[in-house]
C-alpha cells in the first residue's frame, strides 16, 4: 500500500475564521491551507449547533403555507410585516420561494427587499437562518444579492442568542401568498431588458421547470398542480401525524377518503413537521373542480379526527398502507 503524502499547506494567505464562505465539502478549503474544507474549517462547523427544529415555522401566521412554499411550491411570493416596521430605505420586504441565482435575499435597486425560502440553510433552524439572511438583506447596499456564509461554530446558548422569524416579523399580520405561473416577479417592469446574462438564463431555465400550480381558498394550505402524467393536490395539515393518519385511516376504509371520481388519496409528505396528504387527480380536474370536493373532505375529516374509538382492523390496514407510502421531504 503507499503511503499517504504529507499534504504541504497552501500558499494562500490565510484567512480568518469569519471569512472563511461556503463551498462543498470536498472542496479545498478556502482558508489556503490545503486541505478539504471537511478536514479543515469544516470540522470545526460539523460541532457547531444543528439540532434539527422539527417545526421551524410554528408560530408564524400561515404555518402550513411556509410549508408549502419551502417544499412544494414553484413560483410565489409574500408580502411580509416586519414586528418593528421597515427600516428606512427598505419600502417593502417580500419572501418569494426561489430568487435569481439562488441568491439567499436580494436588496434592490430601490431598496426593497426579497427573501428566498427555498435555500440550503447552514443550521438545524431554519427559521433563524432564514431571519439572519432577512437581518443582512436589510442592512445590504441597493441593487445587490445577500450571498450565502457559513455561521460560525457555536454552543446552544450563543446559538439561542440569534433572533428567528417568529421575532422579526408581526404575529398578527396576514400572510397571503400569490403563486405566479413564472417567475417574473424577479425583474421589476422598471428594470424590464436591463438584467445580466446569467439572471436572464436563470430566469429561463426557473420558468422552463416550474410546474402549474394554483392555492385554494376554500380550504387552508391546500395547492393543486398539473404535471405531465396527473394532476394532484397536495394539503399541509395542522394535526399532529398520528391523530391525522388515524382519522384517514377511518375515512380510507369508509371509501370516504377520495375527492371524487377518479381521484385517489396516495399517501403522503413530512414536512417541517407537518404533514401534506396527496391525492392523484384527472389531468382534467382543474383547481376550481377540486374546491367543493375539498371542502366537503374538510368536514369529513373533522368528524372523522373527533372519533375516539379504537381503529377496526380494517382501519389498521388502511393506516399501515398509509404510513407506507409517507415521505419525508426534511
Amino acid at each position: 500500500m503507499a503511503k499517504k503524502r504529507p499534504q504541504k499547506p497552501g500558499k494562500k494567505a490565510q484567512l480568518a475564521d469569519g471569512e472563511i464562505p461556503v463551498v462543498g465539502a470536498r472542496e479545498p478549503c478556502p482558508c489556503g491551507s490545503g486541505r478539504r474544507y471537511k478536514a479543515c474549517h469544516g470540522r470545526a462547523a460539523s460541532h457547531a449547533v444543528t439540532e434539527l427544529v422539527q417545526r421551524p415555522f410554528e408560530g408564524l401566521a400561515g404555518e402550513g403555507d411556509w410549508v408549502a412554499l419551502r417544499e412544494l411550491v414553484p413560483a410565489a411570493t409574500v408580502e411580509l410585516t416586519l414586528k418593528d416596521g421597515l427600516p428606512e430605505g427598505v419600502p417593502s420586504v417580500t419572501l418569494a420561494t426561489v430568487l435569481p441565482l439562488a441568491w439567499p435575499a436580494l436588496r434592490r435597486e430601490d431598496g426593497s427587499v426579497l427573501l428566498g425560502l427555498q435555500n440550503d440553510t447552514p443550521s438545524g433552524d431554519l427559521s433563524r437562518d432564514l431571519a439572519d439572511t432577512l437581518l443582512r438583506a436589510l442592512e445590504a447596499k441597493p441593487g445587490t444579492p445577500v450571498e450565502a456564509r457559513r455561521l460560525p461554530a457555536q454552543s446552544a446558548a450563543s446559538a439561542a442568542e440569534r433572533p428567528r422569524l417568529q421575532e422579526l416579523l408581526d404575529p398578527e399580520a396576514p400572510f397571503e401568498p400569490r403563486v405566479h405561473s413564472g417567475f417574473e416577479f424577479w425583474v421589476p417592469e422598471a428594470e424590464a431588458g436591463q438584467t445580466s446574462p446569467e439572471v436572464t438564463a436563470s430566469l429561463e431555465r426557473a420558468n422552463e421547470a416550474a410546474i402549474p400550480t394554483a392555492r385554494l381558498t376554500g380550504v387552508e394550505w391546500a395547492y393543486w398542480c398539473r404535471t405531465p402524467e396527473k394532476n394532484h393536490l397536495r394539503w399541509v395539515m395542522p394535526h399532529s401525524e398520528e391523530r391525522l393518519l388515524d382519522a384517514l385511516a377511518r375515512l380510507h376504509a369508509a371509501g370516504a377518503s377520495s375527492l371524487g371520481e377518479g381521484t385517489r388519496l396516495v399517501g403522503s409528505f413530512r414536512a417541517h413537521g407537518l404533514t401534506v396528504p396527496v391525492w392523484d387527480l384527472p389531468t382534467t380536474m382543474e383547481a376550481e373542480d377540486v374546491e367543493k370536493p375539498a371542502a366537503a373532505f374538510a368536514e369529513r375529516l373533522a368528524a372523522a379526527l373527533a372519533e375516539e374509538t379504537p381503529l377496526t382492523a380494517e382501519e389498521r390496514r388502511a393506516r399501515g398502507g398509509l404510513t407506507n407510502r409517507q415521505v419525508t421531504l426534511n
